[in-house]
């Protein structure tokens, strides 16, 4: 039998793993619960029965209780974090060939990481591999044209002020084929790149 859960119920569980720092497969890894489980329950899709809901509780160092706590709490009051990135800020990403600034790298367990990213691969094998993390992107031409490849889609050519959004977990690569391009890149989640 599935316990009723609400929508709250994978939101606390999604509001605890980012506490952590953890991503869906670290949960995962901890849990034993399979990562396509643990997205569907976060998004509010799917249930868990009471054995997973026991092992996700535990993972996450919670009595069943303090789940239900968390989810009675609903939508957090404002909690009045502010980070401010001035022109040519912000700390060094390389994201493949691709280097740029990491807006509000001072903010932890954020629930989406803004990336302002200089294009400079120009081809494919310039690139290297396609960029896989986890959940999904949003990337908006600031300067240049860009070309959007993944493993899902046709190569997408993109002019400034135009933008996609797209599942980042299935691939991608963002390379300047006529020269040097400046996007805007917001990644789900926290997410954590090399410098």
């Amino acid at each position: 039998m599935r316990p009723r859960m609400s929508d709250k119920t994978g939101a606390a569980i999604r509001k605890l793993r980012l506490a952590r720092g953890w991503s869906l497969a670290q949960l995962g890894a901890q849990s034993g619960v399979p990562i396509s489980t643990l997205s569907r329950v976060e998004l509010g899709q799917n249930a868990l029965n009471y054995d997973k809901l026991i092992r996700l509780c535990r993972a996450l160092e919670v009595d069943l209780e303090g789940l239900m706590t968390r989810e009675a709490e609903g939508t957090a009051a404002a909690s009045g974090r502010r980070s401010v990135t001035r022109v040519r800020e912000g700390a060094p990403v390389r994201i493949a060939a691709n280097g740029g600034r990491r807006a509000a790298a001072d903010l932890l367990a954020k629930s989406f990481t803004p990336i302002v990213l200089d294009v400079a691969a120009a081809s494919l094998e310039g690139h290297g591999p396609l960029v896989v993390h986890e959940g999904e992107a949003f990337v908006q031409v600031m300067s240049g044209v860009v070309e959007l490849h993944s493993q899902l889609y046709a190569p997408l050519a993109l002019t400034a002020g135009d933008s996609v959004y797209f599942d980042a977990s299935s691939g991608y690569a963002l390379i300047a084929p006529s020269g040097a391009a400046q996007v805007l890149l917001v990644a789900a989640g926290d997410l954590r790149l090399p410098g």
